[in-house]
């Protein structure tokens, strides 16, 4: 029996390539966008309204949610944006949103299910965090302290979980053709003259990498066998560098900030 999976931000972006993906093989898929009227008419799995920066939401959707379905087998948290800027020149409060978006709205979200899961004792939590929650790249900072705080959090969670028959993974993918570098918020904070250089270089590798971005399917396939798994793993980097990334990362620290550096200094 096919499960019933629940993927918030579905409405583009990995979240629909895998709602579409899995509702296609006969999952039972809900999907959440912050305006489902926008997309309802054009998705064929049920698309439900969630603002992950607002409690009220949060409550009212979880209560229809289970109007909808009586049993949930896998959360899949996909919802949220990408704030990028020199971290000095970035607002605190643009920060401070990027954190209640990435981090606490992924947060709220889970333990409003939670209950649901822990009474019938079983269930599956798959978040889509990123490389930078396992790194710190350049022009990046917020988005990458917010998806640091998802890694964090959800680590700590796992063995909470784990009694209750709970299993939790995180994906953590390199650039890929989506539209979240569409969707980003570029800061607009006072800009400081010592940074015009860096910023220029920053900004043209951050494009570079953009541009140069792999397709998605990786993703969506990682995610697919992550659900279907006896013993799924926690971590789960994709993307073709990956594996050198965070093995320079843990082992050749200094090769690692070098070829960071050489290659914002390179881009523009």
């Amino acid at each position: 029996m096919k499960k019933t999976v629940l993927i918030t931000g579905a409405s583009s972006g990995f979240g629909l390539m895998l709602a579409n993906k899995l509702h296609n093989e006969g999952y039972t898929v809900i999907g959440t966008s912050r305006q489902p009227q926008k997309y309802a008419r054009s998705v064929p799995f049920k698309l439900l309204r969630l603002d992950l920066d607002d409690d009220t939401s949060i409550e009212s959707f979880t209560q229809e949610l289970f109007t909808h379905i009586r049993h949930l087998d896998v959360l899949i948290n996909n919802a949220g944006y990408m704030v990028t800027g020199i971290a000095e020149e970035t607002p605190i409060e643009v920060g401070r949103q990027q954190f209640e978006t990435n981090f606490w709205g992924t947060v709220k979200v889970t333990n409003a299910l939670l209950p649901y899961f822990r009474k019938q004792k079983s269930g599956q939590i798959v978040t889509v965090s990123s490389i930078v929650g396992l790194i710190g790249p350049p022009n990046l900072s917020y988005y990458s302290a917010s998806k640091h705080a998802v890694e964090g959090y959800f680590k700590a969670l796992r063995f909470e979980l784990h009694d209750f028959n709970i299993k939790v993974s995180m994906v953590e993918p390199v650039w890929f053709k989506t539209n979240l570098a569409e969707n980003s918020v570029s800061s607009t904070g006072g800009n400081i003259a010592d940074y015009d250089t860096y910023r220029k270089q920053v900004r043209a590798a951050t494009q570079k990498g953009i541009d140069e971005a792999e397709a998605p399917d990786a993703v969506i396939s990682t995610i697919s066998k992550i659900i279907d798994a006896q013993e799924p793993k926690f971590s789960n980097p994709v993307g073709k560098m990956t594996g050198m990334i965070l093995f320079l990362q843990n082992y050749a620290p200094k090769m690692f900030e070098g070829s960071i550096l050489k290659s914002v200094k390179t881009a523009a």
